[in-house]
C-alpha cells in the first residue's frame, strides 16, 4: 500500500517514470511491495495500474519484467529535473480524521478542530494520511490504550503513527523501517513534532525486538503474513496488534494467520476497499 507522498528535489539526478499497467488492484499492492524492496523511490496508484519512480542509473528492465505477469506491461520515460517538493506543496491538502486527529504540512495553517495535530513533510516516504490504510490506522488508534504503553511502529514511513502514539501517551515508541529515506524523513518529522519518546531504527527484521504492549503495522499482506510468527513473539498476553495495508477480500487470510498464533480479532473497519484489523493476544 505504497503511494506517492512526495519526492525531494534532486536537481543533479536523472529519473525515470515507469508506468505499469495491470487489471488487478491486488496486483498493484504486490508489485509495489516487490519494487519497494529494490531501488524504486516512490509510487502513485492510478486507474489500471501504478506509476513508479527510479534513478535512471538504477533501472533494470529485466528485474521489473520478472515482477510482472504475462498480461502486465510497462513503459518508462525520463522525467525532467524539477522541484518535487514544490509540486507536492501545491497539491497536498491537510487530512482530518474526524475531530480526533489531523495531518498537515508546515506551510498549512493550524487545524483548529482536531485534538491531535501532526505536522509532517513527506519526502520519499509514505504515510501522509491520504491513503485509506493510514486513515484507518489513525482512526482505530483513538480506541487503543496508549497511556504509558510500549509501542512498535513496524514500517513507520513518515513516522505519523509513531508521533500520534506519543501524543496519545505512549511511554516508549520504537519506529522501524527498512528504507533509508523513510528513516531520515521520520526523524525529521519526529523532531518537528517535538517528540521525546520515539526511537527510530533502520531494520529489515523485527526479530529480537522486546515484547510491546501495542504493535502498529501498516504494511501489506505479504509482509504481514511473512512476519506472523515474529509478530506473535513480540506480543505479551493481552498485547494489541493493529494491522492494515491489505484489501477487504484478504480479511479471512489475515484472520486465519493470526488466529493460529493466539490472536483474537477485537475490531475491524474498511475504507475504499481497504481493511484494518485489530487483534488482542489471548494466549
Amino acid at each position: 500500500k505504497c503511494k506517492l507522498a512526495a519526492m525531494q528535489a534532486f536537481f543533479m539526478e536523472k529519473y525515470l517514470q515507469v508506468h505499469i499497467i495491470t487489471k488487478s488492484p491486488e496486483r498493484v499492492d504486490i508489485i509495489t511491495a516487490e519494487l519497494g524492496d529494490g531501488d524504486f523511490y516512490a509510487f502513485e496508484e492510478i486507474e489500471n495500474g501504478l506509476i513508479a519512480y527510479i534513478k535512471s542509473e538504477d533501472f533494470n528492465g529485466e528485474m521489473l519484467t520478472r515482477c510482472l505477469l504475462n498480461d502486465e506491461v510497462y513503459t518508462a520515460k525520463p522525467i525532467e529535473n524539477k522541484n518535487w517538493n514544490e509540486d507536492w506543496e501545491t497539491s497536498f491538502q491537510p487530512v482530518e480524521v474526524d475531530s480526533f486527529a489531523g495531518i498537515r504540512a508546515h506551510f498549512h495553517g493550524p487545524l483548529k478542530e482536531v485534538k491531535n495535530e501532526i505536522v509532517i513533510t513527506p519526502k520519499m516516504s509514505f504515510g501522509t494520511g491520504h491513503h485509506a490504510t493510514t486513515y484507518l490506522m489513525v482512526k482505530a488508534m483513538e480506541t487503543l490504550p496508549f497511556r504509558n504503553a510500549s509501542v512498535l511502529d513496524f514500517g513507520t514511513g513518515t513516522g505519523v503513527l509513531a508521533i500520534l502514539s506519543e501524543m496519545l501517551g505512549a511511554a516508549a515508541v520504537l519506529a522501524i523501517d527498512n528504507d533509508e529515506w523513510s528513516i531520515r524523513n521520520a526523524r525529521e518529522n519526529i523532531i518537528a513534532n517535538k517528540c521525546k519518546n520515539i526511537l527510530v531504527e533502520q531494520r529489515s527484521s523485527i526479530k529480537g525486538i522486546p515484547p510491546k504492549d501495542i504493535i502498529l503495522a501498516n504494511i501489506n499482506l505479504n509482509v504481514l503474513i511473512k512476519n506472523t510468527v515474529e509478530l506473535a513473539a513480540i506480543c505479551n498476553k493481552d498485547s494489541t496488534l493493529l494491522v492494515s495495508g491489505f484489501f477487504v477480500s484478504d480479511k479471512d487470510t489475515i484472520n486465519s494467520a493470526f488466529f493460529a498464533y493466539g490472536f483474537q480479532e477485537i475490531m475491524s473497519s474498511e475504507r475504499h476497499g481497504w481493511q484494518a484489523s485489530c487483534f488482542k493476544k489471548i494466549s
